[in-house]
């Protein structure tokens, strides 16, 4: 190891070499959190080894993939019960791996519901365990901070305020803030992006996300379609365009524009969200990362999100929902930034109104350009390499 080593990395001086490490994504939001921290972990230890369940950015960053993010792409309570026996031969057969390959650390990103299982098992056999974002613990079901305790050595955390509910449970937590944050400039270039994507400089421009898993556009590619017609009606020189996450997400919003038969031309643009979102006025957008990214990019937005039917009944039945907003620009600024749609509030005339009244208020522009700017600083810590830094501290035992 050169002399130049981090004191983390340094510390790794007792640790056999070359550092294994196992590392599990779920999906492809984890993909690129994988593939960012993969390369932060290298510019400290460069001969580090990355094996587990890889998406295609952490493949090409060198992480040999024994599964990949499209064999555990699933969500909501109604789908893991239909994909359970599945799920559970995948994670046995991961343990059994990773206790062939010994990795000094077991990272798993996000997609709690088989991370946390997998690193409890792991935990158990003397692996140090993180937990690379953090379950959305403190705002339902907060009876699992214990479970994650025993699970996990270390959490990683994206969100400012996660911090403080760990250390309230003797949770070791770390802030390493997002590398989206890191990722999308302080000022984005609207003119550079309709440049790319051909778009008219002075076109006024609603983007529509609807979801980057099919469950999510299934439930709401027909709402966001019924919107942006409504939108149409009423303002005919507004054009709309929606990048899609895979060919398949294509293909299902694509059914769900036809079921509408006034919907206007939607643009379908694979990839490039993020130009996307740099490019438009306004974002319908599905509840995500995505509401996020929208954030970044400093862009008004109405948010809206449906469970499966059964995962709602579930939630409210047993109560298990502790906080009042659930996107994550009103989560991190503490009250409603921008609206926010949950289950049957979802409609196509509703969003689309709550569209039209966030572009008729200038001085409201101007209140969210000032609160996402601040809300940007305060996510842009340098994530990747914090994250790295925390884990090879992990592996050294300051995280015990």
């Amino acid at each position: 190891m050169s002399s130049a080593a981090t004191p983390a990395a340094a510390g790794l001086a007792t640790v056999a070499e070359p550092l294994r490490v196992g590392i599990v994504a779920g999906e492809l939001s984890g993909d690129l959190l994988g593939a960012a921290l993969i390369k932060a972990i290298r510019a400290q230890v460069p001969d580090a080894q990355f094996f587990g369940v890889a998406g295609p950015k952490m493949i090409a960053a060198g992480c040999e993939a024994w599964a990949t993010v499209d064999d555990l792409s699933v969500m909501g309570l109604a789908e893991v019960v239909r994909h359970l026996p599945r799920l559970l031969k995948l994670r046995s057969s991961l343990v059994d791996r990773f206790r062939v390959a010994r990795p000094h650390v077991f990272v798993g990103i996000d997609y709690p519901e088989f991370n946390l299982g997998l690193a409890k098992r792991l935990k158990r056999e003397g692996f140090k365990t993180v937990q690379y974002v953090s379950p959305q613990v403190w705002a339902w079901r907060q009876g699992r901070v214990r479970t994650i305790g025993e699970a996990c050595d270390l959490i990683l955390c994206l969100l400012p305020f996660e911090t403080d509910f760990y250390t309230r449970h003797g949770v070791r937590a770390v802030f390493v803030g997002h590398p989206l944050a890191d990722e999308i400039p302080l000022e984005v270039d609207r003119a550079a992006a309709r440049s790319a994507l051909g778009i008219d400089p002075a076109a006024s421009v609603v983007a529509l996300l609807p979801g980057s898993r099919m469950s999510e556009v299934e439930r709401l590619g027909n709402d966001l379609a019924t919107a942006a017609a409504w939108i149409a009606e009423r303002r005919p020189e507004i054009s709309f365009v929606a990048p899609m996450a895979s060919q398949r997400v294509r293909q299902s919003f694509e059914r769900k524009i036809a079921e509408v038969p006034n919907a206007p031309r939607i643009r379908i643009i694979d990839g490039q969200s993020q130009r996307v979102l740099a490019a438009a006025d306004a974002v319908i957008v599905a509840s995500g990362t995505a509401t996020l990214e929208t954030l970044l990019s400093r862009r008004p937005m109405v948010v809206a999100y449906r469970f499966a039917a059964f995962t709602a009944f579930v939630l409210r039945s047993l109560g298990l929902v502790k906080v009042q907003f659930f996107s994550q620009p009103n989560l991190l600024a503490g009250r409603a930034l921008v609206p926010e749609f949950l289950q049957e509030q979802v409609n196509g005339a509703d969003l689309g109104a709550a569209l039209l009244n966030e572009l008729a208020d200038p001085q409201h522009l101007a209140d969210l350009q000032r609160e996402f700017r601040i809300l940007h600083e305060t996510l842009r810590r340098g994530g990747a390499d914090l994250a790295a830094t925390a884990v090879l501290e992990c592996v050294r035992g300051d995280a015990a």
